[in-house]
Order: structure tokens, then C-alpha cells, then sequence
């Protein structure tokens, strides 16, 4: 099967195209540390046979944060703490990736205002966000290289930038949310001047033989007037910056529908066609054959599957054991799995 076949990105070595992607647990200790749930719940996914583990949404700035329970890398301390998350996935045969983000207008946290480009709330009942100074700019961009940086130091293969789902680099990216008239918004152009810099900043800091994931939201929102066309902009103008793209859809206004899972991964194969770049498919699925017709059919080079993997950490092994695909069942499990089941290995 394709879904189990290796797969290299410069210095990234998968040993098969299944991903666990990043979402926020909520875990964190109120300063932005992982606590044994991390290990538990990361270290787990990794004996269960993901090939790669993209760690949830990770905090670039205090201010920058969902909520004060999410992961943050603002200070070397956090490096430190999170080489135990990494040692314990690579023990176990995964690779792993840190997602780095600023929530912007998303923030939850009770105290102080959000930050965003321009002073337009998420909600109609959220806190109306402060509109950012061309200094906050430059110290979110290089809070975002330094993040990188120590990234690099906890022993991260791989970095995601976060560009989706309406935060803060997304909020830059729409019309709908950047109303600036600076340098920073108006043209798409300027709208696109802040993630084209923060990857400057990222690129400086993070070694060039590990590669750079973007996340992006395809569309801004479901109901929204289509956006993808900009979108293709958006990745044709940092393609020299990012080794993948990380294809996901909507978040930027609140929405109780969501896209069909099909759009997202019909954008993954349109951008792979477009740019040469490896994509990464999103799209609600739980089925290998699906997955494997994904990949056979070029429209990703891996897929993901996120709450598949939440409900049953040893979804790879699973699938790898009913498939023929050895290696995948460790010692310690294989009198639960056929054809070890009757013996007593």
C-alpha cells in the first residue's frame, strides 16, 4: 500500500504517509509547559504507527495564545520541556513537527486585548481586538523566528506555521479582517507581507535541511465568497519560502457548517499540480482505501487523519496488520492482533 510506503522531505525520513495533525488539547500549565498528558497522549500516537506527529497549535508570545492552557515556546524553558515530547515519539518510530501560531483575534485569555491587523472582533459578542502597531508586527515576526529557533533546540524534525483558521496570520492574509491601509493591507500584496516576513524570520532561524509546513485555509469560511483564487497567490508568493503545504479550509468568521471534506482535498491536488509542492490532505476521512486512493491518485503526498487518530491511537497498526504490512505490531501487543492472537508470542 501506498499509505505505508516511505516517504523523505529533505531531512525528514516517514516511514509511512499517515499523519497526526495538530490539535489543541487544552493541557498546557498556565505558563505555556506540557504536563505528562503530552507524553501520554503524543507517545501513544507513536507506537500506534503514525508516520509523522504535527504537536499542537504552540504559542509564540504569551499574548498569543487560545487560551492560558495551551503549549507555548516563548522562552528557552519550553525547549526544554518539550525535548521530552520529541524523545519519547522518536523511541517509538514517529517523526515529529511543532505547529507555531498566534491565536490574533481568537484569543480567549481573560486578561488584556487581543491583538489583530485591524480592530474587527471575531463575534459579535467577542472583545473588539487592538489593531497592531508596525512595532507589534516586527515582534510578533521575530517571536515567530525565535520559536523557530528553539523548535530546533527540543528536537522538532519538522515546523508548521499556522496560517489558517483565523488566526492571526490569516487575519493578515483576508480582506474581511485586514483593513489596514499601511503596508500591511490593502493589495493582497500587502496583505501577504507579514507571513512572507515572518517565513524571512523563520528561515533565518531554522536549518535549511529541515523543512517548513505551511497551514493554510483554502477558503476563508464556508458561506464565504470563494477566496481560492487568492489563496494560489498566497502560496505562489512564498513557495521559495516552504517545503509543504498543509491544506485546510475555513475558521476566519464563526460558521456551524463546514466544508465538504472533497474541497479540501481538491485544493491540496490543485496547489501539488500548480506549484510542485508536497501537499498534505485534509478531509474528515477514516477509511484506508480512501487514503490510499488520495495518494494513488496524486492528489497529496500524506494525509491526515485527526479525529480518527483522537478515538484510536493504533489506527496505523491496525490497518498495517489486516493489511500484511510488517512491523507495525511491537511485542508488547501482539497477542491482541491475528495471527498472534492463538499463539503465545
Amino acid at each position: 500500500m501506498k499509505l505505508f510506503e516511505p516517504y523523505r522531505l529533505k531531512s525528514l525520513e516517514l516511514k509511512n504517509r499517515i499523519v497526526m495533525p495538530p490539535m489543541c488539547m487544552y493541557q498546557a500549565t498556565q505558563d505555556g509547559f506540557p504536563t505528562l498528558f503530552h507524553i501520554c497522549h503524543y507517545g501513544a500516537r507513536a507506537i500506534g504507527g503514525a508516520g509523522l506527529i504535527i504537536v499542537e497549535s504552540t504559542a509564540v508570545l504569551p499574548r498569543g495564545r487560545i487560551s492560558d492552557r495551551d503549549l507555548g515556546i516563548w522562552d528557552a524553558s519550553h525547549a526544554k520541556e518539550l525535548r521530552q515530547l520529541t524523545d519519547a515519539c522518536h523511541q517509538y518510530g514517529a517523526k515529529t513537527a511543532l505547529q507555531i501560531s498566534h491565536a490574533g483575534r481568537k484569543s480567549r485569555l481573560a486578561e488584556g486585548r487581543c491583538l489583530a491587523p485591524s480592530a474587527v472582533p471575531y463575534a459579535g459578542d467577542s472583545r473588539a481586538p487592538e489593531a497592531m502597531t508596525a512595532e507589534q508586527i516586527k515582534e510578533a515576526e521575530a517571536a515567530f523566528g525565535a520559536a523557530a529557533r528553539r523548535a530546533d533546540d527540543a528536537g522538532f524534525d519538522a515546523l508548521e506555521i499556522h496560517a489558517a483558521h483565523g488566526y492571526l496570520l490569516h487575519e493578515f492574509l483576508s480582506p474581511l479582517t485586514n483593513l489596514r491601509t499601511d503596508g500591511y493591507g490593502g493589495s493582497l500584496e500587502h496583505r501577504t507581507r507579514f507571513l512572507r516576513e515572518t517565513l524571512g524570520e523563520v528561515r533565518k532561524n531554522w536549518p535549511e535541511e529541515k523543512p517548513v509546513l505551511l497551514r493554510v485555509s483554502a477558503r476563508d469560511c464556508y458561506g464565504c465568497e470563494d477566496s481560492t483564487t487568492e489563496t494560489m497567490e498566497v502560496i505562489r508568493s512564498v513557495k521559495p519560502l516552504v517545503d509543504l503545504v498543509h491544506v485546510s479550509s475555513g475558521g476566519l468568521l464563526p460558521s456551524e457548517s463546514k466544508d465538504d471534506p472533497a474541497f479540501q482535498i481538491d485544493m491540496s491536488a490543485r496547489i501539488r499540480r500548480a506549484f510542485g509542492l508536497p501537499t498534505v490532505a485534509v478531509g474528515l476521512f477514516s477509511d484506508e482505501k480512501v487514503a490510499e486512493d488520495i495518494l494513488r491518485e496524486g492528489k497529496a503526498d500524506l494525509v491526515v487523519l485527526g479525529r480518527e487518530l483522537l478515538c484510536n491511537p493504533y489506527w496505523p497498526m491496525e490497518v498495517a496488520n489486516r493489511r500484511g504490512v510488517a512491523g507495525y505490531v511491537p511485542q508488547a501487543y501482539r497477542r491482541a492482533f491475528p495471527p498472534f492472537r492463538d499463539s503465545r508470542a
